[in-house]
């Protein structure tokens, strides 16, 4: 039978190296070749490839309008960032073309949108997918079609001024029990800079004035917060990504943190510039306060590609830019932090309230943040954060040692 006669039919990337997927930005050349093997004779029609690149979000919310009546809407929207096509094989007569029997390779080559395009991205709500798909077209068969996706990941450099400018803030708190003051709680935080990139150690620095007649524990997270939008509409997922447990600070007693390091784990990068998805990041510094609600201080973060060069040396080479982040994970880190908590147990109740409003539950993170990060770039695809309110039934740590006993 004819479709005995096909014994292969694949798509390969042209790659510097052999064992690591090609990664592309905007502007990039895509090239490769479409191969197949016959095992007798065959006649084909045309050989035809298709790049596509999409962004797509989509959710459903079950709602009531009674007691007995519910009905389901749906949230969709999508973003076309690449559309393109080529004719590998056809004859120009519209004749069939007649292929021997062995391997056939069929070269392909296209250029990426110039526009800046958007990091790939893999989430419950929403992706941003790119791919090539072959059809091979032959009389008396049907269509065979294969797919294969590639990684784009938009190249965010921190050595802008935006990026590399300090964060700093200040915020206090009453604590009150049974309606009287126990005094105020103050935390005043800095970080050098506002971009960094995976595998580097944040030194905060922060000083925390506890007036109080009680103990506090000062603590410091990254955060994460995946942003979809469709209709007007927005879903969110947030996550603790990385976590820093500092000293008890007793009563009337004030604590200064000079540049304690927490450590950024392989997380993917931010993605500012889509209009339906979004991921951003925040170093949360805050104090638990017993007997109230926790005095919390956010500084923005955003999670880059390209590493500060503190010589002045650049590179715009997407693959050798990674090979640089293969180093930032073998750094060593000052002090290890603890395992991420909830967000529930970041968050004020104030702010889990105003949360609880705009987001809905989901399931939590399945950390796979002990990975390298050309690997983590795939795990980003296929294992998208939990929200801050929910408890995992089966957490997997990014590390294995046991809480502090006084945090």
């Amino acid at each position: 039978m004819i479709f005995d006669k096909l014994k292969k039919f694949d798509i390969v990337f042209d790659s510097p190296e052999m064992d690591c997927p090609p990664v592309f930005s905007s502007g990039d050349v895509v090239s490769g070749k479409v191969v197949l093997e016959l095992s007798a004779e065959s006649k084909v029609e045309s050989l035809k490839l298709h790049a596509e690149g999409f962004a797509k979000v989509h959710w459903t919310e079950s709602r009531s309008a009674g007691s007995s009546t519910a009905y389901t809407q749906n949230y969709s929207d999508e973003v076309e960032y690449l559309n393109q096509r080529e004719v590998l094989l056809q004859a120009d007569n519209g004749e069939l073309t007649v292929l021997s029997a062995g391997r056939h390779e069929y070269p392909f080559s296209f250029q990426l949108p110039e526009e800046t395009l958007v990091t790939s991205f893999e989430g419950k709500h929403g992706s941003i997918r790119y791919w090539v798909k072959v059809k091979l077209h032959r009389p008396w068969a049907t269509v065979k079609k294969i797919k294969k996706e590639f990684t784009v990941i938009e190249p965010i450099d921190i050595n802008t001024p935006s990026l590399l400018a300090p964060q700093a803030g200040t915020k206090e708190k009453m604590a009150r029990t049974w309606y009287r003051n126990c005094g105020q709680v103050s935390i005043t935080a800095k970080i050098d800079r506002k971009g960094y990139t995976p595998g580097e150690v944040i030194p905060v620095f922060a000083e925390f004035d506890n007036s109080t007649s009680r103990s506090v524990v000062p603590k410091a997270y990254i955060t994460q917060t995946q942003t979809f939008i469709a209709r007007g509409t927005m879903k969110q997922k947030r996550a603790v990504v990385a976590t820093l447990c500092g000293d008890i600070v007793g009563a009337r007693r004030r604590e200064t943190w000079h540049g304690r390091a927490i450590k950024i784990p392989p997380v993917g990068p931010s993605i500012l510039q889509c209009r339906i998805i979004k991921v951003e990041y925040m170093l949360r510094v805050c104090v638990d306060v017993p007997g109230t609600s926790k005095l919390s201080l956010e500084l923005p973060l955003v999670m880059g590609t390209i590493p500060l060069h503190p010589f002045g040396s650049r590179t715009s080479s997407v693959s050798s830019q990674y090979s640089v982040n293969m180093e930032w994970l073998r750094m060593a880190i000052p002090e290890q932090p603890e395992p991420p908590p909830d967000y529930s147990s970041v968050v004020s109740e104030e702010e889990a309230v105003q949360n609880s409003t705009a987001v809905q539950p989901e399931e939590d993170l399945s950390s796979v943040l002990q990975r390298s990060f050309m690997a983590y770039v795939q795990e980003f695809r296929l294992r998208p954060p939990p929200v801050y309110s929910e408890v995992d039934p089966n957490p997997q740590p990014f590390t294995m040692r046991p809480r502090c006993m006084t945090c």
